[in-house]
């Protein structure tokens, strides 16, 4: 099970040098990247129809980046060639079996005349006339048009949406957080790596049920440090990524490397990091996806009390990264311990991003395989607080082929069938990832809004002179009233409040008097970006065919 690469890496030597030539005349400004409106100014010399144009888009620009790198460039244009061959535009185009090392590059009208341009030595005088790549007026214009905001930021000077939501955070979220010690209650401040970082898959489960296994399946090679047996073998948290070569990296290493987005690992300790490594090789699927690899969850209160580290702080700091969490169960392990139970539950606010896989089905024949799964079923429902179903994969995910004499021909179509589906969610990983991130940052800064009026209104509730220290503990035992007044106050959704227990908590080692008053103008800038700067964004970076 792999995740099938680009078109791209069947393109011949020859056609990626015309294409690279290609991408830097599409390529205006020289960053190395094809926006949209240098798109819309190249694409247009292929003739295809505005519809195929936008298809082409969609498909290059499957990330939702906003823009094009020379890779995507390549697939536009083998896209564009096979439109201009009478083919019918799909994603599944790609993974067809056209034959693209002999695919001939797209006719492209008025091309030659620029290449022949670009090529001019510079002191040769060019003809009169511009190039038809010119960036527009519009795109020199003010982005962020919002009359509300305090400061605008060029057009010019964004590249893609996740470099847009880099420059939000710095200049209108990241006061807030600082002002109100969001980072010291919630979560750190972001880093550049933070946004840059590759989408992340955490697995998750009791020992034995197949994580390490997991991911050596699909990665069809074990990676460096990695530990296989019936009994508890990985006793550390594993993040596998894409390297040069194959190394471990220790994780004191790992937390202070400004380029990996694990720095706020820190805040667990030496304890922890003794405990936490990175994984390196060189893979076509690490390119696109880092999978985390974690200690399976044991039972029984001696074991919650030999970890030197919070277990379940650290899967709920995974879980706030992560795009997608896997959890592993097999047919002989469906209990649910006190532990696997916390870190459940440490999970939550991340629901949209939980699978369950019932792995090793194939040990058991069908009729309890029917009777596992409604186990399982009743075991997830005591558990997971939601009125939803949770998606259950089922299936042996291993190097081995299907024991089909327990499975039976029913069971070994079934379990083709849902490696199929979770393949298929795989995939759509680095396609959702943008999406993800921009979920994630409205989500952070809503959390941030609401965790400023709630520091703000301790500030105010305290008493000027005498009695601070007792108004103090009354405001922190009172914190369900406390919560229910600023929501009234400020209108805010229930839903949004923090865990009361564990922000308590967090309170005990404050003093409210030194906290900020409310600063209205830092709520509004908040509030413009929701409302009018990542709108436009969007807007700026969509599809430039809509």
């Amino acid at each position: 099970m792999e995740i099938d690469s680009s078109a791209i890496s069947r393109c011949s030597v020859e056609h990626q040098k015309i294409y690279t030539e290609w991408f830097s005349v599409a390529d205006s400004d020289g960053d190395g990247r094809v926006t949209g409106v240098d798109a819309t100014n190249f694409f247009v010399m292929s003739n295809l129809a505005r519809p195929d144009l936008k298809q082409v888009w969609a498909i290059a620009d499957s990330k939702r980046q906003g823009f094009l790198g020379l890779k995507e460039f390549i697939t536009a244009m083998q896209l564009i060639s096979m439109a201009q061959a009478g083919h019918v535009l799909s994603s599944d185009l790609l993974n067809s079996d056209v034959d693209f090392e002999n695919l001939k590059p797209p006719v492209m009208d008025g091309l030659d005349a620029l290449l022949a341009r670009k090529r001019r030595p510079k002191n040769e005088p060019e003809s009169n006339g511009n190039s038809p790549l010119q960036t527009s007026p519009s795109a020199s214009s003010s982005w962020f048009t919002s009359p509300k905001s305090a400061k605008k930021v060029p057009l010019t000077a964004v590249t893609s949406i996740i470099d847009g939501l880099k420059k939000l955070y710095i200049q209108k979220l990241k006061p807030l957080e600082v002002t109100y010690q969001f980072n010291d209650f919630v979560s750190p401040i972001l880093t550049n790596s933070d946004f840059d970082a590759k989408p992340m898959v955490m697995l998750l489960g009791q020992y034995s049920t197949g994580k390490t296994t997991f991911i050596k399946h699909l990665l069809r090679s074990s990676y460096p440090g990695a530990h296989i047996g019936p009994e508890p073998t990985t006793d550390r948290f594993v993040v596998v990524m894409n390297g040069p070569d194959e190394r471990s990296i220790p994780g004191n290493t790992v937390a202070v490397q400004a380029d990996m987005p694990y720095s706020g690992l820190t805040n667990f300790g030496t304890a922890f990091l003794s405990k936490f490594e990175c994984s390196q090789m060189p893979h076509p699927l690490l390119e696109h996806i880092t999978f985390v690899d974690t200690p399976g969850v044991l039972s029984g209160e001696k074991q919650r009390t030999q970890r030197s580290y919070d277990f379940t702080g650290v899967t709920s700091w995974f879980a706030a990264k992560c795009d997608l969490i896997l959890l592993l169960f097999d047919p002989h392990k469906l209990d649910i311990s006190d532990e696997f139970k916390r870190v459940i539950a440490s999970l939550r606010g991340n629901d949209d991003k939980i699978r369950v896989v019932l792995n090793k089905a194939d040990q058991v024949d069908t009729q309890q395989l029917m009777r596992v799964y409604g186990a399982l079923m009743w075991s997830l429902g005591k558990v997971l607080n939601t009125p939803e179903v949770m998606r259950v994969y089922i299936g042996s995910f291993n190097d081995k082929p299907i024991n089909s004499v327990t499975a039976g021909p029913i069971g070994t179509e079934l379990f083709e069938k849902e490696q199929e589906d979770l393949l298929s969610d795989l995939k759509d990983i680095p396609k959702k990832a943008c999406d993800r991130r921009i979920n994630e940052f409205v989500k952070r800064a809503r959390a941030a809004r609401i965790h400023a009026f709630i520091i703000s209104h301790l500030k105010k509730e305290m008493p000027s002179m005498m009695g601070k220290a007792k108004a103090q503990q009354k405001l922190i035992d009172n914190l369900e009233d406390v919560f229910a007044k600023v929501q009234r106050e400020q209108h805010l959704p229930a839903g949004d409040f923090p865990f009361v227990e564990s922000f308590r908590e967090r309170l005990n080692g404050y003093n409210f008097d030194k906290f900020e008053k409310l600063k209205p103008k830092l709520i509004q800038t908040v509030d413009d970006m929701l409302g009018y700067d990542i709108p436009d964004l969007l807007k700026n970076f969509s599809n430039p065919y809509d």
